[in-house]
């Protein structure tokens, strides 16, 4: 699927979505194809609602007055659009991880804000609750992710300085991205390494300065039947695993405890009250700070001190704007 389809698909989801009423088709065209005939609107308007449908997005049609026949309505019910409560698989989490990567993905805000500010500028009465049906807390911080996540959705070669773990130099890539996956708590992309002929994993945390796209957009194609997360799980190096002590408050935590090592209860906590519960795990680090900040003030880190260190660094760039205030561990 193209940018711009993309584009356009969220921005009718957004439209119909954070509406009270039925949206006319004429109000529709006017905001989102008003450079298509009216041939060309009518195929791709049906073409976008299908691909909606698809999805499992419940379009609603309907008629703005019911005391008169007048032309049909649309709009997305956000009740309906909501999802049930799911009970995942780690496996399958991650792929949401992923999507929900791709929601708080700045490109997609900015579509996200140039949608709803069409509507404002119209004059729609609007319902930003509405995407609050989606609160995403996955996050990554790789300022290449923007440049690999575009050119695999236009197919377009990327070029980069990479520095490979325990060396100091870099070395000049280029790659034809076939996706992006998150394995073991880091992001990578997944692609064909033109240097070396062959499919490689690259860590994005570990491309140095830009990176930058080359050549034309559609300039190759992604081999049929390739499973990006399989190719990442393949070829990255095995995970780091360390020993994680938490303090936890009790009723609180609960993906935290899953898989726990040990659960030890009537622990003493930081605020001095004895009923916190220490719940010690081994696995990797990466990811953990994402995860302890989401649970707010019911989890504190014991150990290590790294992972102190950087739940500390994110508290404090996160009150950057505000009075000074003292934060220690």
């Amino acid at each position: 699927m193209s940018v711009r389809k993309s584009e356009r698909l969220l921005n009718l989801l957004i439209m119909l979505l954070v509406q009270r009423h039925y949206v006319p088709k004429s109000r529709i065209r006017s905001i989102l194809y008003p450079d298509a005939s009216d041939e060309a609107f009518d195929r791709m308007f049906d073409r976008d609602k299908d691909e909606l449908r698809s999805l499992g997005v419940p379009i609603e049609v309907g008629q703005l007055d019911p005391l008169f026949d007048d032309e049909p309505g649309y709009r997305i019910r956000p009740d309906r659009f909501a999802l049930p409560p799911v009970s995942l698989e780690p496996d399958e989490a991650a792929v949401v991880g992923l999507a929900t990567r791709v929601w708080e993905h700045a490109k997609l805000a900015e579509a996200t804000s140039e949608a709803v500010r069409k509507l404002t500028a119209q004059g729609l009465e609007v319902d930003l609750a509405a995407l609050e049906i989606a609160q995403p807390r996955l996050s990554a911080d790789e300022p290449v992710f923007d440049v690999f996540w575009e050119a695999v959705q236009a197919r377009q070669a990327v070029v980069f300085d990479y520095r490979r773990t325990g060396e100091t130099t870099t070395t000049r890539r280029h790659l034809q991205p076939w996706g992006v996956a998150r394995h073991a708590g880091r992001w990578y992309v997944v692609g064909f390494d033109v240097d070396r002929g062959d499919e490689r994993v690259f860590r994005l945390s570990r491309v140095v300065g830009d990176a930058r796209t080359v050549g034309e957009p559609g300039a190759y194609e992604v081999p049929a039947g390739t499973d990006v997360r399989a190719v990442a799980r393949r070829l990255a190096p095995p995970p780091e695993r360390t020993r994680i002590s938490l303090l936890v408050r009790p009723d609180a935590g609960h993906s935290l405890r899953t898989g726990a090592d040990s659960i030890q209860t009537g622990v003493t906590g930081p605020d001095g009250a004895d009923d916190w519960h220490r719940v010690v795990l081994t696995r990797s680090p990466f990811g953990m700070v994402d995860e302890v900040l989401a649970h707010g003030a019911d989890v504190v880190v014991e150990e290590p001190a790294e992972l102190q260190d950087r739940v500390v660094a994110r508290l404090r760039a996160a009150l950057a704007g505000f009075p000074p205030a003292e934060v220690t561990r």
